[in-house]
């Protein structure tokens, strides 16, 4: 059989979609001078790949399949599987419909065909609702697919194939090239599922709401370390897990494993600040660690709080941060403004205390309901676009109790000015450290302040203190 797997290109702005937002996906669409920078970094030099389409390809090839990859182009085959999205669903679903037209069995797979099944059914033989491996393996293994297929979640992460990126394409098999812009390989990385799902309960998350929460063993993580090693050189691992240190003594296992072998790799991870310490911090850097991202979402406990997110102590995220940066490991906060409890001010505080944490980089996104989610039950009722493609996490989706939707707009153009066109980003980004020259940055840096603030009043005629 010619199993076709297509994870599709976005059809406008940079859109990433597996392991994105639970698999909901994002898009950036620039809207700003700064996030027309951000999006054509994103887009010159960032490949992102799909673990989804990795591990499927390497189960199709256990059962002797011919096994085609496409991002855009029409390709004949016995059975096409989709990639699926909510940010580019209406692009993903023509496309199928061309497949089916050419005669091809199409089927879609990932989080927003389970959870929103009604916007691909019409337009697929098939969906597979779940994590996709157990349906996929009948699929493989002769069983014909039709309408919504439950797919039952895997209990033992370890049985699993690993991801047959040389199945992918080309571009995947290219080696990285170490450039300070992106911090990571020109080509992107190679991304690691260490574990499945969330431990942690936040109702804005779509994270958890596919499956449970499963983890990987040590050796198992390794072993796939190694043959990425063996296979590529010196690759650049992205573990795209939302809390990679939950562990701490699982993630010391992972760093001795790597040193015990010899493995020459860099790697970055995601995690909570408060599943960090300098001491798990050195070991992961001697292992490859180059890159910690994290969320912040906002400074104000009490917000976090009624969003079932643990606050975490400013002072250590301000110590974890600081050893980051004395080790040269790259740090990206990510933080949510428009939360229901936000007014202006409050999201003032938190672009402030973004800039005062200090972190390599930053993301800012705005508070969006996404379907499946507590967050979503709550505010059902007040979601006014129902373009679903506008679930991207830069546009406006619900009725904000105290800010406008062009409020929440400027709101987030600001944060991105404010932290990125600043001295002080730069003297980040390039380590420095000695204290007059941190002085003069940031003498520097309220200047530019006060030159921001005299912009913003002039954009929105509203009186601020500068």
């Amino acid at each position: 059989m010619r199993v076709v797997l297509a994870d599709l290109k976005g059809t406008d702005g940079f859109v990433t979609k597996d392991t994105v937002v639970g698999g909901y996906g994002s898009r950036l669409t620039p809207f700003t001078r700064v996030t027309g920078v951000c999006y054509e970094v994103k887009r010159r030099f960032l490949l992102a790949l799909s673990p989804q389409m990795g591990q499927l390809a390497a189960i199709a090839a256990q059962f002797g399949h011919e096994v085609v990859f496409t991002r855009d182009e029409y390709v004949d085959g016995d059975v096409v599987v989709v990639l699926s999205s909510l940010v580019d669903y209406r692009h993903e679903t023509a496309w199928a419909d061309a497949m089916r037209a050419r005669g091809v069995r199409t089927g879609f797979v990932g989080l927003a065909a389970s959870k929103m099944p009604q916007l691909f059914a019409d337009h697929a033989d098939f969906v597979i609702s779940g994590e996709p491996e157990e349906a996929f393996t009948r699929l493989a293994a002769g069983e014909r697919l039709h309408g919504v297929c439950a797919s039952i979640e895997m209990a033992d992460l370890d049985a699993l194939p690993f991801p047959r990126w040389d199945l992918l394409g080309e571009s995947s098999r290219l080696p990285g090239i170490d450039i300070p812009l992106v911090m990571r390989p020109l080509h992107g990385g190679f991304p690691i599922l260490a574990s499945r799902s969330c431990p942690e309960f936040c109702t804005y998350c779509p994270i958890r709401i596919l499956a449970s929460h499963r983890v990987r063993s040590v050796g198992s993580i390794v072993d796939e370390i190694e043959q990425l090693c063996d296979r590529y050189g010196r690759p650049h691992v992205i573990f795209r897990d939302p809390l990679f240190s939950q562990d701490r003594d699982r993630c010391l296992a992972i760093s001795d494993e790597i040193l015990t072998r010899g493995l020459r790799l860099t790697f970055e991870c995601e995690t909570r600040l408060d599943r960090l310490d300098e001491e798990l911090i050195d070991r992961l850097h001697a292992a490859g660690l180059r890159t910690i991202c994290f969320g912040v979402e906002s400074v104000s406990a009490e917000t976090l709080r009624k969003a079932a997110r643990r606050p975490i102590p400013l002072a250590h995220q301000a110590a974890m941060v600081q050893h980051c940066r004395r080790r040269g490991i790259a740090t990206a906060a990510q933080y949510v403004l428009g939360f229901v409890q936000d007014d202006w001010s409050s999201v003032a505080a938190t672009i402030d205390y973004a800039i005062e944490l200090g972190s390599t980089f930053a993301q800012f996104k705005l508070l969006t309901p996404y379907p499946g989610t507590p967050l979503w039950k709550q505010l059902e009722s007040h979601v006014y676009e129902r373009d679903w493609q506008k679930f991207d996490g830069f546009t406006p989706t619900f009725t904000h109790p105290n800010l406008t939707g062009e409020d929440l707009r400027f709101l987030l153009g600001a944060a991105y000015s404010r932290f990125y066109l600043r001295p002080s980003f730069l003297a980040n980004y390039l380590g420095v450290r000695r204290t007059w020259a941190r002085d003069i940055v940031g003498t520097l840096d309220r200047g530019v302040s006060r030159r921001h603030a005299r912009a913003e009043i002039a954009r929105m005629s509203r009186p601020v203190t500068c």
